[in-house]
């Protein structure tokens, strides 16, 4: 079964430049909250579950906003359309993230929802969730704390789009979005997917990976990247 494409990347970078030293002093990202197992059990009893094949869309950029979505298993991607045609992955949402959170007061989506692997979403009517946040002002503000911890991981991702070396724009990724031994970044998927997710050609992640990994930097197993020592300029 051959792989499918997946869009391009946004944005020129470089690929050589500086190491690793802005990347070291980067702070971690949380785990993300896992769903919102902590809605009363009402709501999410009236939630439903969709199944979806590898590619298939869960919503249009355009559709009405209707719900915002929990993945119970999979991976959803996140990919806007440009007015010159082009297709840019947003963010890719994992196994007990959130994601459409912004649906709750907009009227349409703003970007596609389309699964990156077959996967199993949660749907939330966003008109109950309002309903149960104006209600019970506690549960509005564990919400708000969700939403705090994304803008974040926003920011975070901003900065990495600004850093133009593909070098250091890898060790940066891997650094931020290390496990529990503060060095390995799992992945999940396909390295095109991760050259989608941090804005780099494919070719320009392979090269990198590999000149990376010439240089005893960074070790690739069949689960993740790993950090083994700093790069250096």
């Amino acid at each position: 079964m051959s792989r499918k494409r997946i869009p391009g990347a946004a944005g020129r970078v470089d690929e050589d430049g500086p190491g690793f030293r802005r990347a070291a002093a980067q702070p971690r990202l949380r785990p993300p909250t896992r769903g919102l197992d902590w809605l009363p059990a009402a709501i999410r009893d009236r939630s439903r579950v969709r199944e979806l094949d590898e590619g298939e869309a869960l919503f249009r950029q355009g559709d009405k906003a209707f719900a915002i979505f929990e993945v119970e298993r999979g991976r959803l991607r996140m990919v806007r359309n440009t007015a010159a045609g082009r297709s840019v992955v947003l963010h890719t949402a994992r196994t007990g993230e959130l994601f459409a959170e912004a649906a709750l007061f907009a009227t349409t989506y703003h970007c596609d929802a389309v699964a990156a692997a077959p996967s199993r979403v949660r749907i939330y009517p966003k008109r109950e969730l309002l309903a149960a946040f104006r209600t019970d002002p506690a549960l509005g503000e564990r919400f708000m704390a969700v939403l705090a911890r994304q803008i974040i991981s926003l920011r975070a991702s901003l900065e990495e789009r600004n850093i133009r070396s593909a070098r250091e724009r890898v060790l940066h990724h891997v650094a931020l979005h290390a496990g529990a031994d503060g060095r390995t970044m799992p992945v999940e998927g396909t390295l095109l997917d991760l050259a989608a997710e941090i804005g780099l050609t494919p070719e320009a992640l392979y090269r990198t990976l590999a000149d990376l990994e010439k240089e005893g930097v960074v070790l690739r197993t069949t689960s993740g990247i790993m950090l083994r020592k700093r790069a250096t300029t």
